[in-house]
């Protein structure tokens, strides 16, 4: 009761000096931020920001405010005009929201030495397209524009209005600011790089997804969802899209024949192709651990229970059932690929991860599909250099990518394709997706790509939501002691149905136009290009993240790709 009077009793103070004395802006800060900083809640300053983002045709400009105030803040509306060039020409179609706080809970073990740590746990990364939005009194909270530029837009220096409006102690404000680009006489290219973010449309995330009802799959609604994972995956450039055959191919069985049914398959399939976003279909993995991770790996045959749900169920590579499903169900898959004109997209995973301990029931195995399916390509995650003639798409974790740098240079000689991926490895000061990361070491992942020559980039937590995904965004395996770091799990977040962006996928993209620039500048003065990115990234897991010098080296990019 003392503690509601008292703050009655500052809002009357408050408003009756507003009256006779200030506006009520006098007692909000609100200014444009970094893009590339983080602003937390407990945040009190913020440097401002008022630089022309330079950018070329194609990608896009994203700008990031703040406000804070000593009292709430209610009915928060943000909005931007239209960039103008001031001769008529205009850019429209920005998105605008209100970055919502997600908490972390438990450090990574192995922090990084530039870790970002709030004293509150909570940091800013879904980015909520909302309407309106409410802030606590001495709270941050921070807003993101993107702008995506037209690849036909015209270049220039172009300005635009960003207005904040709300109440404040019962009365209305208003703010409002200009904030400026410059599109480059450079139209960016299709991005090379392959990038796959595994994300999962299963009966668990889809319920998340949906804000806790169940979605029946194949249902209309089940597949909006889909088409919504397919319009995001590509926002980030995702182009390699994970679908599991033995998922999604329906089947019969009789007497040991057996007959396949792709509807589901195809229909699946399309969604991501409709939406450009399908170069290369990463068929799902056939075979897993028969128990703890040195165990050696088994196939797995789908079988129907007495209820009509199916389940993978694991069988020796040379039981009879694995033989006869394999001999049937692999020539049947190439042949409707090859109907469907999805062969040469189509490659194939074995099992995650082969180590040293077991990559011969791993070779075994390969070595088995490529008897009923000569020249059908491997891909896979590996932690072992002992799948030569095996694996086609080497896909090494980064820091075993620096380990073994001499091998995969030589295997790119050899003709076989070489990714790097990262997941909750590896920590320390690599650049990763955490939370805690400062944001550029998101965006720099790319400049690493095209630093040590790998093609792609894969990771496993697209949407691998668990409970809430804007509550704890940690996991800790109860039997290895294994965390998942906030942010390793998943890059975007539901609302029933629909799916917002982050700062971290926003970092992401960016980081990919910024490789897709850099392959440019490589074609016209390649040791340019090699050493501005040097100058970024020194190494593996040393890079320099001031983003004034980093933007610094932009401007060189794009000034002499405009030459």
């Amino acid at each position: 009761m003392k503690k509601t009077l008292f703050i009655l009793a500052v809002v009357l103070s408050l408003s009756s000096h507003v009256s006779y004395a200030q506006k009520v802006e006098d007692f909000i800060t609100f200014g444009q931020v970094d893009p590339l900083s983080r602003i937390f809640k407990e945040s009190n300053y913020f440097p401002e920001f008022s630089e022309t983002l330079e950018v070329a045709k194609g990608e896009c400009a994203t700008f990031q405010f703040a406000v804070r105030s000593a009292l709430p803040l209610k009915n928060l509306q943000f909005s931007v005009s239209s960039f103008s060039d001031g001769n008529g020409v205009k850019l429209d179609a920005s998105r605008v929201g209100f970055i919502d706080y997600v908490r972390e809970n438990r450090l990574t073990p192995d922090l990084s030495k530039d870790a970002v740590r709030p004293l509150s746990n909570y940091y800013p990364d879904p980015i909520r397209e909302v309407q309106e939005w409410s802030v606590g009194r001495d709270q941050a909270q921070p807003m993101w524009i993107t702008l995506p530029i037209p690849v036909n837009a015209k270049e220039g220096n172009y300005k635009a209005e960003v207005e904040l409006s709300g109440i404040a102690a019962g009365m209305p404000f208003t703010f409002k600011k200009d904030i400026f680009v410059k599109v480059y006489p450079v139209v960016l290219e299709k991005p090379t790089l392959w990038v796959s973010n595994w994300f999962s449309a299963s009966d668990e995330r889809m319920k998340i997804f949906n804000g806790g009802e169940p979605v029946k799959r194949y249902s209309p609604e089940y597949w909006n969802m889909v088409g919504e994972l397919a319009e995001k995956l590509g926002e980030c450039y995702t182009n390699v899209i994970l679908v599991s055959p033995l998922e999604f191919v329906e089947f019969k069985e009789k007497a040991g024949k057996y007959s396949f049914d792709y509807t589901q398959f195809d229909k699946f399939i399309e969604i991501f192709k409709q939406q450009g976003v399908l170069d290369m279909i990463e068929g799902g993995h056939i075979a897993a651990r028969k128990g703890n991770w040195d165990s050696p790996f088994e196939l797995y045959v789908p079988e129907y229970d007495q209820d009509g749900v199916k389940k993978k169920v694991q069988y020796p590579i040379n039981s009879e059932k694995t033989v006869n499903f394999y001999q049937q169900f692999l020539p049947s898959l190439k042949k409707h690929l090859e109907k469907k004109g999805l062969d040469q997209l189509y490659v194939q995973h074995i099992a995650d991860e082969p180590i040293e301990s077991n990559y011969k029931s791993y070779v075994e195995i390969a070595q088995f599909v490529k008897k009923i399916w000569p020249g059908i390509r491997v891909m896979e995650a590996c932690h072992t250099h002992n799948l030569e003639n095996t694996v086609d798409i080497w896909i090494p974790q980064l820091n075993f990518y620096q380990s073994g740098y001499k091998f995969y240079t030589e295997r790119q000689k050899a003709g076989d394709e070489v990714w790097f991926y990262t997941c909750l490895a590896p920590q320390g000061n690599y650049a990763n997706r955490f939370l805690e990361l400062p944001l550029i070491k998101t965006r720099l992942i790319h400049w690493v790509n095209f630093r040590f020559g790998a093609t792609g980039y894969l990771h496993w937590g697209f949407n691998q939501w668990k409970g809430d995904p804007y509550g704890e965004t940690t996991f800790m395996n109860l039997e290895s002691g294994n965390t998942l770091p906030g942010g390793d799990s998943w890059i975007v977040y539901p609302d029933k149905g629909k799916l917002y962006s982050s700062i971290r996928m926003e970092a992401m993209r960016d980081g990919i136009t910024d490789y897709t620039l850099l392959k440019m500048l490589e074609k016209k003065n390649p040791e340019l290009a090699k050493e501005l990115c040097r100058q970024v990234v020194f190494n593996w897991a040393l890079y320099d993240i001031d983003s004034d010098h980093f933007r610094m080296i932009r401007h060189q990019i794009l000034e002499e790709l405009s030459k």
